[in-house]
Parts: C-alpha cells; sequence; structure tokens
C-alpha cells in the first residue's frame, strides 16, 4: 500500500478525487481525522472503505457520505465552471499548506494562476468608516499594482472596498488581482448586494470556498472563511476593526501560522479603531500606506516581526491501538477540552495509538476537536 506522501507525488485519479470528497464529507470527519486517514491507509477510497469499522470500534453504527450525492456534488461544481483544489495539487496555495491543518480540499473559480502570486489581506469591519473605506479602496489598488494579489472575505465594508480597489481597471499592469474568500458555497452570494462584484472576482481573479455547492453562509462557516483569509497571506493588514471584529480574529490566526500582522492606527475617540490600536500595542507593526505593506513583505522571510505564539507542531499517527484503546482515551476526557500530548502521558499509549483512538470516537459522533489541538468528549 502506498503511504499518503507517496499519493500525492502521483496524477490524482478521478476515483480517487471522488473518493477524497466522499472522505471529507463523511459525517464526522473533519480536517485533522481526514489527513490522518489519508496517511494511515494510503489513500481515500481505503480509508472510507475502513470508517465503518472505526466508528464500530468507537462506538457507533456509520454510514459514509452517499456516493451519488458526492457525484452530483462535482458536476455542480463543473457546471458552475468550477474546479477542485486538493491539499497537494500544484495549484494549491503554498502559503495556506504549510497552516497547521490546511483545508483539505478547496473550491475555486477564476484564474488558478492568482494563486501562486504573493498574498496580502485586507480585511475590517463591515460598518466602516468614510475613511476607513477610502484607505481600503486605495490600499487594495496599490498592492495590486505591486503585483500581489488582494485577499479579503467579500463582507460589506473594508471588505468590499478592498476587492473593488484590486479590481481597477488601470491596476491590472502589475500582475496582481483579488482573491475573494466566501463562507458558504461557489454558487452563495453574501451579502446580496455584492452579486456584482462577487461575479467581477470570478471574472478577473479567484474566488474560494471551503463549503460545498448549495451552502448557504452560517456563523459558525466564518472562523473557517477567516483561517484561509490569514493563511493564504504573508501577512495581514487590518485597516478598521472595534474591539470585538470578526477582522481582529483573522489577525491572530495570522499570527499563529507565522505571519506579518499590520494595522493601520486610527483615532481613541473612535471605537473602530480601538482594535487596530489594540494590535498596535501587542506587538502588530503599524502602517499608514501601501509602501509601508510593500516594504515589510518585500523582505517577508517566514520569521514575523509579530510578537506571537506559535502553533503546536501535530503528532503523527503512527501506531494500532489496543481494542479496547477508545474506551481507555474515552476515561481520560471530560467536557473540559484537553490537548492530545496530556492523553498521551496519562495514557501511557503510544501517540499513534491515541490519535487513532480520537479518529475512532470522533467518526462515533462522541468527540469533539477545539482549537489548539485539544479534544473533549461531545
Amino acid at each position: 500500500m502506498a503511504s499518503a506522501d507517496e499519493a500525492a507525488a502521483l496524477p490524482l485519479s478521478s476515483d480517487e478525487a471522488l473518493a477524497r470528497l466522499r472522505l471529507l464529507r463523511s459525517p464526522n470527519v473533519g480536517p485533522v481525522s481526514y489527513y490522518q486517514l489519508l496517511r494511515r491507509f494510503g489513500s481515500a477510497g481505503a480509508a472510507v472503505e475502513a470508517l465503518p469499522s472505526l466508528a464500530a470500534r468507537g462506538g457507533a453504527r456509520y454510514r459514509p457520505a452517499d456516493a451519488a450525492r458526492i457525484a452530483a456534488e462535482a458536476a455542480r461544481v463543473r457546471s458552475l465552471g468550477g474546479r477542485y483544489l486538493f491539499h497537494d495539487s500544484p495549484h494549491y496555495p503554498a502559503l495556506l499548506a504549510q497552516t497547521d491543518t490546511p483545508p483539505p480540499i478547496l473550491t475555486m473559480q477564476g484564474d488558478a494562476a492568482l494563486l501562486a502570486r504573493p498574498a496580502v489581506a485586507l480585511v475590517g469591519a463591515r460598518n466602516a468608516s468614510a475613511g476607513a473605506m477610502r484607505l481600503a479602496r486605495e490600499f487594495g489598488a496599490a498592492l495590486a499594482a505591486a503585483g500581489f494579489a488582494v485577499v479579503s472575505g467579500l463582507a460589506r465594508g473594508v471588505d468590499g472596498a478592498a476587492h473593488q480597489g484590486a479590481l481597477l481597471p488601470d491596476v491590472a499592469a502589475g500582475g496582481g488581482g483579488t482573491i475573494g474568500v466566501i463562507a458558504g458555497g461557489l454558487d452563495s452570494i453574501y451579502p446580496p448586494e455584492h452579486g456584482e462584484l462577487q461575479a467581477q472576482i470570478v471574472a478577473q481573479g479567484v474566488l474560494l470556498a471551503e463549503m460545498p455547492p448549495g451552502t448557504e453562509p452560517q456563523a459558525r462557516h466564518f472562523p473557517r472563511r477567516n483561517r484561509i483569509i490569514a493563511g493564504l497571506c504573508a501577512g495581514t493588514v487590518v485597516v478598521e476593526a472595534a474591539p470585538k471584529s470578526g477582522s481582529l480574529i483573522t489577525a491572530r490566526l495570522a499570527a499563529e501560522a507565522g505571519r506579518e500582522i499590520m494595522a493601520i492606527p486610527g483615532s481613541p475617540l473612535d471605537s473602530r479603531s480601538q482594535g487596530c490600536n489594540q494590535l498596535i500595542r501587542e506587538g502588530a507593526i503599524l502602517v499608514q500606506s501601501p509602501a509601508d505593506v510593500i516594504e515589510l513583505l518585500e523582505s517577508f522571510t517566514g520569521t514575523p516581526r509579530s510578537t506571537f505564539h506559535e502553533a503546536a507542531a501535530p503528532v503523527a499517527l503512527d501506531s494500532t491501538p489496543a481494542d479496547d484503546a477508545p474506551a481507555e482515551i474515552a476515561a481520560l476526557l471530560g467536557t473540559a477540552p484537553v490537548g492530545v500530548d496530556e492523553l498521551v502521558r496519562l495514557s501511557g499509549a503510544p501517540a499513534g495509538s491515541v490519535q487513532l483512538a480520537l479518529i475512532e470516537l470522533e467518526l462515533a459522533g462522541r468527540l469533539l476537536r477545539h482549537a489548539g489541538g485539544r479534544v473533549s468528549l461531545a
């Protein structure tokens, strides 16, 4: 049986592509378990076949995603003029692939060549001030003209203005453009007033989605979208943000991935500037012009000047657990999240055995995964 690494070096057959999609769409399979299953079984086809027996060891009956539904999804993506990006495909964004547990499969519309351009995220408030909207457009235009892919989330306010600036006719000669990352499927338009903007991004840039077609954006999808935005880029610029703005989450996700974090300062009298000012206090780089961003990212080596913590290294899945491993691991878990390394220490079992037991519990619907590689009982 070929390893996942060996399989990645080979052309992906249509059957294996559909099997990967089926694996990811199967109940209780998330990015962590997807990668571990692919590595353990060598192919998605073999992993899908093993799902019922793994779930049974975790204590539940299980049925993988319906193959006909997966085929219908793939046909829908094709009808939209879209394509899939698998984590090991040539066009999968390099910086996103370096993040902790990158999205295994993305759908995209547009020019895949733009995904190879150096990228910078411009994010900020939905209820942005007139000044912030102007700055977002100016930064978007200047960065695209300098050859950068300007990445944002197609939201109201700063996001939309950044995309609009990067799409101006006189900036295309610079080789840059814009990438929109949405929380729903490729056929969802949110907010509704950005339908024309989204169509323009598809025609002149790239539209990316993690969710399958037919998925309307829900609140739980936006943190995943924010993680993609952060992971795509060498740096993230927060144009304007209130203390609880979602754009601050994007900035912190970027920091955890080891990317440059930049913020435009604002008046302390305006609550929409307090988030940016706080980021600067915490170590983000103060920028006042597109030239500041370009100078910073041209010298980006992968070691950020921003002072944030690093993500923990993943534990390899390399062992086979005993028959009672799921029960033993479940006995060590509660509703409070705990790190996998702590479970390894408490159980005394090999790390791979613990990881596989966690997959079995997860497939059975008995395990929840949390940020930072922590887990708890469902």
